[in-house]
């Protein structure tokens, strides 16, 4: 993609998400945080109806009379974008590539995360982390996210989930509000996610293209692995073979909902294209 064809590019992916009126109603991921970000702001005597909790026995235990803390919601909230960017990502049959569609949905939030004086940053990996862009606030740095998105080169390699979990765990101290996006085809250690879902608040959507559930009547066709390169020939005039894909490609997404779920971490599945808003703003008001 030539540098005109990527400003281009970027230029309308901000038109688009600015005429979604819905877009700017994400900005509700504060209230899916609410009472998770708390700072302390002030110690002060014991009143009626004080949680035993906020207790400070310290100061209690110095001054014979109780005192409590008290703390505040944080106002400013950590945004962090964290993208799958493995060969299986840079395809699409529909109306656009799947690391297009993620490009939108990324400026969809991050625009909505700059109307609320929110910091965004973004973590490209695939089988090791490709690129980091700490989080800052700005339209700018928006802008600079989508082009990231949208250039960076897809590795034909597995992608390494826990990795990129663990990085934002090592790396990342404060509670953030975490958007993963992948199409979540290589496995992943339960064990990590449930620390990660524990420490910040993570919400995983999964791409897909609808060839990736169901395979088209067109006879005998040789298929290739984007990440492994691995081929093979199949008869797709098969019913049975055509059925049985699509029963595999049902079952793994019913397993990845059901780890995501168990480890009390959000997921959305989403098909490359569609109307993503409505979707996102359904999960934030559930929470």
């Amino acid at each position: 993609m030539e540098i005109k064809d990527i400003i281009k590019k970027v230029k309308q992916i901000e038109i688009r998400t600015k005429r979604k009126s819905e877009a700017a109603l994400m900005g509700q991921y504060h209230s899916a945080l609410k009472g998770q970000g708390m700072t302390f702001s002030e110690v002060r005597t014991y009143q009626f109806g004080d949680e035993i909790r906020r207790i400070d026995w310290n100061k209690t235990a110095r001054f014979q009379e109780p005192f409590v803390k008290i703390m505040e919601e944080e106002r400013e909230l950590t945004v962090m974008l964290v993208v799958d960017v493995s060969a299986s990502m840079d395809y699409g049959t529909q109306v656009s590539l799947k690391r297009e569609f993620v490009a939108e949905i990324c400026a969809s939030i991050g625009f909505s995360a700059v109307s609320n004086n929110d910091k965004v940053g973004l973590i490209l990996f695939s089988d090791q982390i490709q690129k980091v862009i700490p989080p800052r606030k700005g339209r700018q740095h928006v802008l600079s996210i989508i082009s990231q998105i949208l250039t960076v080169e897809y590795k034909p390699c597995t992608s390494d989930l826990d990795g990129a979990m663990q990085y934002m765990m090592n790396v990342f101290k404060k509670k953030s509000f975490i958007f993963m996006f992948s199409d979540f085809e290589d496995g992943f250690s339960n064990k990590t996610l449930k620390v990660t879902a524990k420490k910040h608040a993570l919400l995983a959507m999964r791409i897909y293209d609808d060839k990736d559930q169901q395979i088209p009547d067109i006879g005998y066709a040789r298929f290739v692995d984007a990440e492994t390169g691995k081929q093979f020939w199949a008869n797709t005039s098969n019913s049975r073979w055509r059925y049985e894909f699509a029963e595999k490609q049902k079952q793994k997404l019913r397993q990845t909902q059901e780890v995501f779920e168990n480890a009390s971490a959000g997921f959305l599945n989403l098909k490359s294209g569609e109307a993503y808003a409505q979707k996102l703003l359904r999960y934030f008001q559930q929470k």
